[in-house]
């Protein structure tokens, strides 16, 4: 993490300025596999904290965590624990995926990141934001920024006055092989000047 940092702090006194002001950001770690990926569909556009909460209610009442139990879960059941019709769906199709053997989630782990985002963005419900997040969290990519995400868009916005998306993808490519530091240090500018403390 060292090398990235002093990378990045080279090349943008911006980084250096959050890292004095607010420290180094802990870079957390999530499990590969299904668990992960059901949380990330739940965290989709809403807080880390709300779909926590979802999500550990899911786990207290079903038997094994599992695709085959996840998929046979009625719609109902999943809409009393505060899970959106759509996101149902996108569990369901998830779980689908990998009974069916349309995916295999060990092997992404052996997997270079496009290959994954190649696989994983054939499901239904998975995009590009839940695919960059399951490589930066699960899989250790090094290289991966989540433009989508609107934490990082508004921090850049903020930080660099950048407003086109073209800038803004010219700007993060200079960031490169080490995109996902600046990722974790992007998020924390983000969190700490607002005060949020969020658990991963």
């Amino acid at each position: 993490m060292q090398e990235a940092i002093d990378f990045l702090t080279a090349q943008e006194p911006v980084f250096k300025t959050i890292i004095t002001r607010y420290g180094v950001p802990i870079i957390p770690k999530r499990p590969p596999g299904f668990e992960t990926l059901v949380l990330l569909i739940l965290e989709q556009q809403v807080s880390i904290a709300s779909a926590k909460a979802c999500f550990l209610k899911l786990k207290e009442v079903v038997e094994f965590f599992s695709p085959a139990i996840l998929y046979s879960m009625s719609d109902e059941n999943y809409r009393a624990l505060g899970v959106s019709r759509q996101k149902t769906s996108y569990i369901k199709a998830l779980s689908s995926a990998i009974l069916q053997g349309e995916i295999n989630l060990e092997n992404l782990q052996t997997q270079s990141s496009e290959q994954v985002r190649n696989v994983l963005i054939k499901i239904k419900g998975i995009g590009n934001w839940t695919i960059d997040v399951y490589l930066i969290f699960s899989l250790g990519a090094t290289d991966i920024i989540p433009i989508g995400d609107i934490a990082i868009l508004n921090t850049i916005k903020e930080l660099w006055k950048k407003e086109y998306k073209n800038d803004i993808l010219q700007l993060v490519e200079t960031w490169a092989p080490h995109k996902t530091v600046a990722t974790f240090l992007l998020w924390h500018y983000y969190l700490e000047k607002r005060g949020i403390k969020v658990s991963y």
